[in-house]
Order: C-alpha cells, then structure tokens, then sequence
C-alpha cells in the first residue's frame, strides 16, 4: 500500500511531543458557509468563542480581539462525520489519526473491536498525547452464546462507559437463525437497561427487518444481499431506526494499493472475487446504489460510514463517488452533516454550522457545489475551536 500519510507543520509538532490544543476565539472571514442545516452563505463571517459557534452571517462582522482566518475563496463546512471507522489504538496511530484529521474528519464512531483499545485511543487524544479526531468508542458483543452471555457484554461496555455496541452480525442470508434473533432482542432489551445503543450488521433485507423487529435503533450498512423493498424501507423509518451508507462496499478501488489499473477490494485483494462473501461479478455494487435511494426516498434517516481501515482520504473519496450516483451535493451534506449527527446521538452538538453548536470545522479549496471532489480538498480544520491542522502553508 502507498504510504499516503502526509505531515502539516502542526502535526509534525504535535508527534514530536505531547500537547493538548486549546480552543481559541476565531473568525473565519470571506468565507462560502456551508451551514448544514439547507442554507449557503456565498460569502460570510463565521465566530467561534470557547469551542463554540456564535454566527455564521453573511458579509463582515466585528472581529475585534479574535484570531481572524482569511477564508477567500474557500468553503467552510461542518466536520466530516463517520459512523463506522475500524479504528483502535496501535504503533500506527499517530499516523492514522492525523491523516484522519486532514482528510476533514472531526468525529469517528469506532467499528468494533476491543473496547478498551477504543477507550485507549480517545484517551491518547483526548490528553494530547496525539492528535486525532474525536473518537467514541464501541464495544463487541456477539450472538454465539447463551442469552445470558449476550446480557453480560452489554452489561460489560456499559460499565466501562461505553454507550454504543459494534456492529453485530447477524446472518444475512437465508436470514438470522432462531438463536441469533433470540439473542439479539436480548442484547436490545438490556442494552436499553443499561444506556447502551444497538449496532447491527444488517447486509440483507432479511437481516435489515430481522433488525428492525428485535428493536435494534441503529443499521450499519445499507444491504448489497439483494434489493429492499419500498415497503420495508417505510416500515424501517417508521420505526425510527438509523442507517449508515458504506455504499462503496462492492464498488471497485484503483491507485489506492497499487498503481497498475487493476481493480481491487478495499482491502487491496483482486475484485470482485475478494469482496466479502461475495455473490460473483460485483452485484453488491449495485444493490448498495440502489438501495440507498430506496432507504432516503423512504425517509430513512440516512448518514455517512465507510466501514474502512484504508487511507481516509481515499476511502473518502471512494464513499463520494459512489454517493455521487444517487446523491445531489444538498443531500450530501444533509447525510454527512446532520444525518450523520443524528446517528451518532450529537445531533444538539455536531452536523451544521448553527449558533451554539461544537466548532467542528473545516475550510475546503473551492466549491463542493461544483463538484464532490472540492470535498477532497481540505485546507484547515477546527476541532471543538481549535486549530488541528492547517495546510495552507
């Protein structure tokens, strides 16, 4: 794999000692404000104070005692979002938790894995240990065993304060079995007990309603097993559950592992025949697109995840083509903003650009209204108001 990683000055400072970024009263001047919430500033003045945002208005504002950021010709947008990262801690973390940052990334719900090594990584950052995105960590829980075994790991992530399960795989296709199902509406009712938010790994319709009737409120993947009827898609939003996209599972990488054309997996094997448990000529490509639309036609809240350990800003980029098929920019935004918010349970602090909310922000080289690809092109981010990176050197 291409070692992709690159190092503004202030990252390079912060892997060369440890250091917790403060944040600053700043005003993002001359700036085109993606507010999030439907509304475009062409040309505005953004402020933030304490970590906070107190305006996004059109033209000047009293700058007055603050850290002024010329933004001409940039776009200010809230921080990208993603529900479903596999991230954990690891010799590799500075790295990745930087290249992260400039990819536009401000918050990352983990994917799985060992909750402590969740818990580990958000304490790195969260100290200054390194500098990163905000993480909220996940915790696993599994099926195999006794309902009570499945009790007990929720009880065990709630107890260590963790408030979201990884994603819990259930069998896709012909469907779960009698033992999955049993469990899992176990995992939910305690899970509800204890504070704790059911993730699962629905890839099928069938698993995707077998989900939804266990009362789980939280779907990792937009299914690629076949296409979703309208009908359940309805019954799916009537229910109030959420749903990530990782609609670039089944589509195709190239020059991300190697530079020879070749289409790949996003792990980097030969597609379509290395795509998880895959169904021959890449069909699950199609499947995701479609049934994508069908879940936000429905009025499925709908938001933003890679399912990814790859380079961010590829896998980023990835995910965008592959919005880009079903998806104008406003319901971009809308996905990856407050969508993605929504999932997340920090719908009151993250996904526009709105008076009072957490000063999670990022200024892009050009226009993401031309274009998907201007979303590409971060050039500062702001993290809670402070400044964690900045390439415009």
């Amino acid at each position: 794999m291409k070692k992709l990683f690159s190092c503004t000055l202030l990252g390079c400072l912060l892997s060369a000692g440890a250091t917790q970024l403060a944040a600053q009263n700043i005003a993002i001047t001359n700036a085109r404000i993606i507010v999030g919430n439907g509304t475009v500033i062409s040309s505005g003045t953004l402020i933030v104070r304490d970590g906070k945002i107190v305006s996004a208005t059109a033209g000047s504002a009293n700058t007055q005692g603050l850290r002024v950021i010329d933004a001409k010709g940039m776009t200010a947008m809230p921080g990208f979002i993603d529900g479903h990262r596999h991230i954990n801690t690891g010799p590799d973390e500075k790295a990745q938790m930087q290249a992260l940052l400039e990819a536009g990334y401000t918050t990352i719900l983990s994917g799985g894995g060992p909750g402590d090594g969740n818990i580990t990584l958000r304490d790195h950052i969260e100290k200054g240990v390194i500098n990163g995105p905000r993480i909220i960590p996940s915790g696993t829980v599994r099926l195999n065993g006794t309902v009570e075994e499945t009790r007990a790991a929720v009880r065990k992530i709630a107890e260590q304060g963790i408030k979201f399960t990884g994603e819990i795989n259930i069998t896709p296709k012909p469907g779960p079995t009698a033992k999955e199902i049993e469990n899992l509406k176990a995992a939910v009712d305690e899970a509800k007990k204890v504070g704790v938010l059911v993730q699962v790994h629905a890839v099928s319709p069938q698993a995707m309603m077998a989900a939804v009737d266990a009362g789980a409120p939280l779907l990792v993947h937009t299914p690629h097993f076949g296409w979703m009827k309208f009908e359940d898609a309805k019954r799916v939003a009537a229910a109030g559950v959420k749903q990530l996209s990782t609609i670039g599972f089944g589509a195709p990488v190239f020059g991300v592992f190697a530079d020879d054309n070749k289409p790949r997996f996003r792990d980097g094997k030969p597609w379509p025949e290395s795509i998880l448990d895959g169904e021959g000529r890449g069909e699950e490509a199609g499947y995701k697109a479609v049934n994508a639309r069908t879940s936000w036609d429905a009025g499925i809240v709908y938001g933003y995840g890679t399912d990814t350990t790859y380079e961010p800003k590829a896998g980023l980029e990835h995910e965008l083509k592959c919005l880009n098929l079903m998806f104008s920019i406003q319901d971009i935004v809308k996905l990856m903003g407050p969508n993605s918010a929504a999932y997340i349970q920090m719908s009151d602090q993250l996904g526009t650009l709105e008076a009072g909310k957490l000063a999670d922000v990022i200024l892009l080289d050009g226009n993401p209204f031309d274009g998907f690809w201007n979303m590409l092109n971060t050039k500062v981010v702001l993290k809670g108001g402070a400044v964690v990176v900045d390439k415009r050197l």
